[in-house]
């Protein structure tokens, strides 16, 4: 069974930082493609950050030079590096990865989200 499990997420002041991270655990072979997302109260979840097998990264333009997404593959983890945070970054963040089990099975998984928020 694979899971996604994110950590990192607080309450921080506007201008502060956050790294987040989500790790893989269980049956798990290889993460592909893989991203964060996050979700306000009351709006759509939206991609915040993307990256792929090969390490190209993709940002919404709300994150662009303040968010970087980043992989360890060999621990089977994402990251998500928030520096200059703002009071509209207050979202749960979620891990979004295509995972590759050990029985040769690819398929999305989410984690469950993590708090973060931002004071003004």
């Amino acid at each position: 069974q694979v899971q996604l499990v994110e950590s990192g997420g607080d309450l921080v002041q506007a201008g502060g930082s956050l790294r987040l991270s989500c790790a893989a655990s269980g049956n798990t072979f290889s993460i592909n493609n893989a991203g964060w997302y996050r979700q306000a109260p009351g709006k759509q979840r939206e991609l915040v950050a993307a990256i792929t097998t090969g390490g190209t990264t993709n940002y919404v333009d709300s994150v662009k030079g303040r968010f970087t997404i980043s992989r360890d593959n060999a621990r089977y983890s994402l990251y998500l590096q928030m520096n200059s945070l703002k009071p509209e970054d207050t979202a749960v963040y979620y891990c979004h990865a295509d995972i590759t089990d050990t029985w040769g099975v690819s398929r999305g998984y989410w984690g469950h989200g993590t708090q973060v928020t931002v004071s003004s």
